[in-house]
């Protein structure tokens, strides 16, 4: 059973994550859950405007214990899309914009931070529950923190292949197409992309991971 940390304030439920694994103060299966975030992690670096009431929260499995058709570039889809699974379960249409942000109609309201620190892999999520900044938008559905956590770390636990989760997300891509991603500083359409079966994009003959 994964443990969970809960914390009244940190910087980034990541960066204290990634911090206990390399000392090794903490190791996987484990999770960190925060009321407030000062110093939240965002896409491309970005800083993630945090206000309380909203989900904060971070956790680390053995790289080992991933599916083993994952490719780890991708990890950020699978574990997106196994927490959208659990909101669409309780009545939300949230939808993922490729690769790790959750959507309520053209609104962000979250999204995913995957990275490695040595053999664990360590996520950092981040959902608009009750508030959001300018120009984003908050979760059209009111669920409890510890519902959303022990439900979410309950669909982890099936280990679902990737294939599966992927076979499903692959149907629900063209709700990108509207939608702009960036690549080294690029602004690019996703109109006329394809997605490969491991998450990775085409664009102009070139293969993109998600690289988050």
């Amino acid at each position: 059973m994964l443990q969970i940390i809960y914390l009244d304030t940190v910087d980034s439920t990541q960066k204290y994550l990634k911090e206990k694994i390399l000392t090794k103060e903490l190791c996987a299966p484990v999770s960190v859950c925060a009321d407030m975030q000062t110093d939240g992690i965002g896409s491309r670096n970005n800083v993630w405007i945090s206000q309380k009431g909203n989900l904060f929260f971070s956790f680390a499995v053995a790289k080992e214990s991933l599916p083993k058709d994952l490719k780890i570039e991708s990890a950020s889809i699978y574990f997106s899309y196994l927490l959208k699974e659990v909101l669409v379960e309780s009545g939300s249409k949230v939808w993922i914009k490729w690769p790790n942000d959750f959507y309520i109609e053209d609104k962000k309201i979250g999204g995913v931070i995957t990275s490695l620190v040595n053999d664990t892999l360590v996520c950092g999520i981040g959902i608009n529950l009750k508030k959001s900044p300018k120009n984003h938008s908050t979760l059209d559905i009111i669920i409890q923190r510890g519902d959303l956590l022990k439900n979410y770390f309950q669909n982890i636990e099936k280990k679902v292949l990737w294939k599966q989760v992927f076979s499903k997300y692959k149907l629900e891509f063209y709700q990108n197409r509207d939608i702009f991603t960036h690549l080294n500083d690029r602004k690019i359409s996703l109109k006329d992309v394809e997605i490969n079966d491991d998450g990775s994009l085409e664009i102009n003959g070139e293969r993109i991971y998600s690289l988050r």
